[in-house]
């Protein structure tokens, strides 16, 4: 059996920057078993397996390690796969997820993802999250991963965590964030997930989901722009609407092959 893939930079206008994924359409399933040992020989933060049904496009996304209920940047990667190598022509791509509906359009030469918004709640910071990153804490808040403020975009950019120590806390990540020091950009973040085998993803587009709501409520603005200060880096383009967050970016072709297995 011979199945094609494609690999993606998304949030990126360029190639060998934004975060890498690997998007295969299928006819049909693969056993989830397969599609897992798939991911792992890729080695990427996310392998996408979209498959058309009648509802719409059902996309699931694999870690190295397992399966995950919602992945952005491979989500991104999949759309322009679907625009790109195999014709689709909707101005708007309807994906079935685990985390329900979810769609991408196109907007201003750019992908725009329409996630669900996942406002974080306080927990408060413990003497456990301080140690894990190697740093002061100024406010420690909770929703799919746990999400941390620090107080400067260079204590962002700066931070060092323990890998170890960040595994063993009881979210499957953590991001780190803080306001934009200058004007490019509203704020930036990163995130770790070592449990799930990504010790950095470089750029990522679920996290923006709690992301958004919470710097939108802290300056008073519906329209952002981010920065996922990864070694790669990437740019997204952040609105709020309601209880949904549209999330864009750009995506480049890196590469194409074909997959022997069996």
């Amino acid at each position: 059996m011979q199945l094609e893939f494609h690999q993606v930079d998304a949030f990126s206008d360029r190639p060998f920057a934004g975060n890498p994924a690997m998007v295969y359409r299928l006819d049909a399933w693969l056993s989830d078993e397969l599609m897992q040992r798939i991911a792992t020989e890729h080695n990427l933060s996310e392998t996408a397996f979209v498959v058309r049904e009648a509802q719409g496009w059902h996309i699931r996304w694999f870690t190295p390690t397992n399966e995950v209920p919602l992945c952005g940047h491979a989500t991104l990667a999949s759309a322009y796969v679907l625009y790109e190598k195999y014709g689709e022509t909707s101005d708007t791509i309807q994906f079935i997820s685990q985390s329900g509906p979810l769609s991408v359009s196109r907007e201003n030469g750019r992908l725009l993802l329409d996630f669900p918004s996942l406002p974080p709640s306080e927990v408060g910071v413990t003497v456990d999250i301080e140690r894990a990153l190697n740093t002061e804490v100024v406010d420690a808040l909770g929703a799919a991963a746990l999400l941390v403020v620090l107080e400067s975009e260079q204590a962002v950019r700066d931070c060092k965590p323990d890998m170890a120590a960040i595994a063993r806390l009881p979210w499957p990540g953590v991001i780190i964030t803080a306001k934009g020091d200058g004007d490019a950009h509203d704020f930036v973040s990163r995130y770790f997930a070592p449990g799930n085998g990504i010790p950095e993803d470089p750029v990522t587009g679920s996290t923006h989901c709690s992301l958004i709501p919470y710097w939108s409520a802290r300056l008073n603005k519906f329209s952002l722009t981010a920065y996922q200060s990864s070694a790669r880096g990437g740019e997204l383009f952040c609105r709020l609407e309601g209880d949904r967050v549209k999330i864009g970016g750009y995506a480049t072709l890196v590469a194409s092959g074909v997959l022997t297995v069996g």
